[in-house]
């Protein structure tokens, strides 16, 4: 993995227009308050002889708002962080965090048991883990000589 962050030219410079005219109009970066927009929550898929695991990033997501399933091979993970309103007299400078449903798919690999996944949430945290199936985990034979 890169722990660079990528250069997008038209992403940072629509950021900049926003930062230039959006808070002159009184427009907030990304969404106007209120409005929800799909989100993407940040995802680390790992893999070990036992089996895959999809840890999920979903601060501020109750656990009753996120559902997993599987599907003809897709994991889903859907869910929904609500904007938290203000008050009037409170002036909003800056929003940066995304609010609104969100749906993440990954197709599950041919050696998974989809049957046996579990999944566990904590501290805004998903945890997801795909066991693979016995008779697709590696073995070793021993060879005799005679």
């Amino acid at each position: 993995m890169n722990p660079l962050n990528i250069w997008t030219p038209i992403r940072d410079l629509d950021a900049l227009t926003n930062r230039l005219f959006g808070h002159a109009l009184g427009e907030r970066e990304s969404q106007r308050e209120g409005e929800l927009q799909p989100w993407s929550p940040r995802v680390d898929i790992t893999e070990d002889e036992h089996a895959y695991r999809v840890v999920a990033d979903l601060p501020q997501v109750p656990k009753e708002a996120v559902k997993v399933s599987i599907e003809n091979g897709v994991l889903t993970i859907r869910g929904e962080r609500n904007w938290e309103k203000v008050s009037e007299n409170t002036k909003v400078h800056l929003i940066e965090r995304s609010y609104g449903t969100f749906t993440r798919h990954f197709r599950l690999p041919d050696d998974g048991a989809g049957d046996k996944l579990s999944a566990t949430y904590k501290d805004g945290v998903l945890t997801i883990v795909l066991p693979k199936r016995e008779e697709t985990k590696p073995r070793q034979v021993e060879i005799e000589v005679q």
